[in-house]
């Protein structure tokens, strides 16, 4: 599998649309081979209804003189041979499904080609806000979440901020250099959980997806939350419609995401550029005052001790400060989102990202200390902090309107790598399929509603409540950062390239500090919440195990080499090899079962009808009128006392079936299709059902005639 990656990182990009089309092995491509040279069959050109015209020359529509629109050609000749549906190809040919169409495309814009695939992509001054708004975001409620656990001691235990403020920076700034190491080891992205993979072991892996899939659902909800906070913390009125604001702000996100990454990321660029530079201002401003009286700190107000100050405590200030790294892989997670060259841009993107990280967290934690504020459940305390900074004119309010801004938009971070993480796990096997799909925009439409859906359950199950998110949150993030540390320790180990100790001494750093924060959130905050997490990634691990178990066994099933345990009647490659029974089950005659049974003769191949009667006497009578039509096949007669049709036609079939397994039964249902939907509750549907009895018996197609009502 490893050296599988390293080829696609040494050919470019794997995030591609053709990547739910996987190529050939080499064993798989000798086998079609061999299948072909044993081929037999009709082939006759001639014969297929193609268009002559189409390979003869390739003409722009024009207005003709029956209208002023020119007719849509469907499709463009590309080469012999060869043709490309265009845009209009993919349109309904109903009225409701244009209809639905047009809306969608006003919501996420018009569909784009593949080959825009590479054009889809962030420069750095794009990439820098879209990515680390999450990352920045988080130092509004990183530092209020540590001081809410050190003001349970009491008023006297604040003045700890700064000395575990300076340890998490130290921690920043390892964790931030450890992750510049890993984008150029692996330009190909989806850090912690390849990293983890290559180097420790699939379960290690999986373990690593699992924490920053928890991750990036808590950073929908967090961010989501506390923007919502953010905006009733000046609008006290809008309180009690948190919840449906933040669905609506989830939704909003969502919809914005399916527009695609270039076109998400033009539109999230001025919040967070906005936040960095109102909050330096406010930095710049709160410092200058504190200049003023000789940088004095000023006396937090009075709080009672609630519980005692010790190492458990400390701890899970600690463990809660370091809620402002989320983020901070996402730049390797993301790194074919950049344009090339990919992984130096993203190594430059992330050294900003970490440096004004530092800055504005150690700054925050350092002013409020200066300004004697503590946490209060009525306000935030960047709101508090923006009251003292600006105590009249409009900085209050912009700083409140940059702020929920922000936190709204820092779940932008999570739509970008989640789909993406679901990508690769979905490429290796660990996740379904459908998560390789790129949608109209080239985005992972599939991987962002699923986004969406958990965040949005988990933002209504919590209440819309930060503090009731943020135990949880901890735990899944550092779990992959400690393991994508301790698999760029052993990557280095293995490589022993020109300065292999120095940048192993590094990873190890990051690992150990990160390692420490995993477990200190783990214990200390297991009781509110954190077990949650402790609980979901190992039954995650259990999920995408089976998934990959399931896979893989498909894969065994569908190779060109059939398995020994296959039935023997879906063992046929060569169309000599497939023996034929055509059953069609007429239920009256009329024009569909008769146009049935015309379809079936003309086959070529033996057949049987069978009618289902619910006494003796309609068998008798049916009968009669098979003799009138001719009786020119043979016919099967089930009389159902108990009145039943699937059951006994089904049970009918499979005794076929269990007397030659070696035959291929083709079951022709005639069916009537009706123009109007709101006719369909007026038939019974008897070939869905008797598809959905046949489906688990192997040897056995269902296809269906259709005779349409206008």
């Amino acid at each position: 599998m490893g050296a599988e990656r390293d080829d696609a990182a040494q050919a470019g990009t794997v995030v591609t649309p053709s990547a739910e089309f996987p190529p050939l092995g080499d064993e798989e491509r000798a086998a079609l081979g061999r299948i072909g040279e044993r081929w037999r069959g009709p082939r006759r050109a001639d014969d297929l209804p193609v268009d002559p015209t189409l390979g003869r020359h390739d003409h722009h529509p024009a207005p003709t003189r029956f209208g002023r629109l020119a007719p849509i050609d469907m499709f463009t000749v590309a080469q012999p041979g060869e043709l490309v549906a265009t845009g209009a190809a993919d349109l309904p040919g109903n009225r409701a499904g244009r209809s639905v169409a047009r809306v969608r495309r006003t919501l996420i814009g018009p569909p784009l080609s593949s080959a825009s695939v590479l054009y889809e992509r962030m420069r750095k001054l794009v990439a820098l806000p879209v990515l680390s708004s999450d990352l920045l975001s988080s130092v509004a409620y990183g530092p209020e979440a540590m001081l809410a656990v050190l003001v349970l001691a009491g008023s006297a235990a604040l003045g700890l901020a700064l000395p575990l403020a300076a340890v998490l920076v130290v921690l920043m700034v390892a964790v931030g250099l450890s992750y510049r190491q890993t984008i150029p080891a692996y330009p190909h992205g989806a850090g912690s959980y390849i990293v983890a993979g290559d180097n420790l072991g699939r379960t290690p892996g999986l373990a690593a997806a699992a924490g920053l899939m928890l991750d990036y659902v808590l950073t929908v909800s967090v961010s989501v939350a506390a923007g919502v906070h953010a905006v009733t913390s000046a609008l006290p009125g809008l309180d009690r419609w948190a919840v449906p604001l933040g669905v609506l702000v989830i939704a909003v996100l969502l919809a914005g995401n399916l527009r695609g990454v270039r076109t998400a990321g033009n539109i999230f660029v001025l919040p967070t550029y906005a936040f960095v530079v109102v909050l330096l201002v406010v930095l710049a401003v709160g410092y200058a005052k504190a200049a003023s009286r000789g940088f004095a700190p000023l006396p937090p107000p009075s709080a009672p001790a609630a519980e005692g100050l010790g190492l458990l405590l400390v701890l899970r200030a600690f463990s809660s400060g370091a809620v402002s790294m989320t983020g901070i892989e996402a730049v390797s997670n993301a790194v074919p989102a950049f344009r090339p060259t990919e992984w130096r841009n993203a190594r430059t993107t992330l050294g900003w990202m970490v440096a004004m990280l530092v800055t504005l967290f150690a700054g925050l934690v350092g002013l409020i200390h200066l300004d004697g504020l503590a946490p209060r459940a009525d306000e935030t305390l960047l709101s508090q902090l923006g009251r003292v900074t600006f105590p009249s004119g409009p900085g209050y309010a912009i700083l409140q309107a940059t702020t929920a801004l922000i936190l709204l938009l820092a779940a932008n971070t999570a739509f970008n790598d989640f789909p993406r993480l679901l990508f690769f796990m979905a490429r290796d096997g660990h996740a379904p399929r459908r998560f390789l799909h790129m949608g109209d925009r080239l985005a992972f439409s599939n991987g962002l509603v699923a986004l969406a859906l958990t965040a949005a359950v988990v933002f209504v199950a919590f209440g819309g409540h930060t503090e009731r998110l943020i135990p949880l949150y901890a735990v899944g993030v550092f779990l992959a950062f400690t393991l994508s540390q301790t698999g760029m320790v052993v990557h280095w180990r293995r490589r022993r390239g020109p300065g292999w100790r120095r940048r192993l001494a590094v990873n190890a750093v990051g690992a150990t500090l990160s390692g420490l924060v995993l477990l200190t959130a783990a214990v200390a905050k297991f009781a509110e919440g954190a077990w949650v997490v402790v609980l979901a990634v190992p039954l995650l691990v259990l999920l995408f195990r089976r998934i990959h178990r399931h896979y893989d066994r498909l894969h065994r099933a569908l190779a060109l080499q059939s398995p020994p345990s296959a039935p023997p009647a879906e063992c046929d490659e060569l169309p000599q090899q497939v023996r034929h029974l055509v059953v069609v089950p007429v239920a009256r005659l009329n024009r569909a079962s008769l146009r049935a049974l015309a379809y079936a003769t003309s086959l070529g191949r033996p057949t049987l009808a069978v009618h289902i009667a619910p006494a003796q006497d309609e068998a008798d009578r049916f009968r009669d009128q098979w003799r009138a039509w001719g009786d020119h096949l043979k016919l099967e007669t089930i009389v159902s006392p108990y009145r039943s049709v699937i059951g006994p036609l089904a049970h009918y079939l499979e005794a076929l079936h269990a007397a030659s397994p070696d035959l291929t039964l083709t079951v022709i249902v005639p069916e009537v299709v009706l123009r109007r939907r709101r006719y369909r509750l007026l038939h019974s549907r008897a070939e869905q059902r008797l598809r959905a009895a046949l489906r688990a018996l192997p040897g056995v197609v269902v296809t269906s005639v259709a005779v349409h009502v206008t």
